[in-house]
């Protein structure tokens, strides 16, 4: 079964970006084929690290985000439909509900076996809780929610683990999942190399190529990850 998965959290810097290149990995290290989708104008962060997997798209328009469920259309035929991953800038909420509701697509997905994933990406302050709540409020039952503390933003999560809105999402049987903080230096020299994480652990030579250890602690970084992503509803 191939899954939709709206990698938000709705505030800029908080690791959306991040979460849909790890994502993005996953599937390729377990051979999972899937589409991707930049929806953040000024940066295309996940088209530049996979650029052979992701287009941009335009969130404000319906012909633009049409183009994200057109790829269970145009897959349905050949039975492998790829699962699909959407990086979703900061402030599209809004737009994205809309073009959601109207078009009832967490039903229009369930009907044709495709699960739907909201991923809501923390910090440890409390904008993250309220824009949690709000994700739940909007579309209550039906879809998966997916709540990821970013240890790379921040280490003390008592307000979400302690808050109404993530009770909210457990109850509809949400996940939590913790994503470690990968060392800042080397996170650095990958993105200056625009640079996939696997390009990053085979690429010995360059300026901004990691060293041995730099490789081995993306590669153990990469191997905890893996396993908090193995429950969870991807397809």
């Amino acid at each position: 079964m191939p899954s939709i998965n709206f990698i938000g959290g709705e505030k800029g810097g908080v690791g959306k970006s991040v979460v849909s290149r790890l994502l993005a990995q996953y599937f390729i290290d377990k051979g999972r084929a899937f589409t991707g989708f930049d929806t953040d104008r000024s940066h295309t962060s996940f088209t530049r690290f996979y650029a052979d997997y992701a287009a941009p798209v335009v969130v404000d328009t319906y012909e633009g985000l049409d183009h994200i469920a057109g790829v269970f259309e145009d897959d349905q035929s050949e039975g492998s439909a790829p699962s699909i991953i959407v990086d979703l800038a900061a402030q599209t909420a809004g737009p994205l509900a809309r073009w959601i509701k109207d078009s009832d697509l967490v039903s229009l997905m369930a009907s044709i076996g495709v699960t739907v994933n909201f991923w809501h990406i923390a910090d440890a302050g409390k904008d993250s809780v309220d824009l949690l709540d709000r994700l739940v409020a909007t579309y209550g039952a039906g879809p998966n929610y997916v709540v990821v503390k970013n240890l790379g933003r921040g280490n003390d999560f008592s307000l979400l683990e302690d808050s109404n809105a993530l009770k909210k999402a457990m109850a509809l049987g949400g996940y939590t999942i913790s994503l470690a903080q990968l060392h800042e230096a080397s996170m650095r020299k990958i993105d200056r190399q625009n640079a996939s994480f696997w390009s990053a652990i085979h690429t010995t030579s360059g300026p901004d190529a990691l060293g041995m250890l730099e490789r081995q602690r993306v590669k153990t970084w990469l191997k905890g990850a893996y396993a908090t992503l193995e429950d969870l509803p991807l397809g």
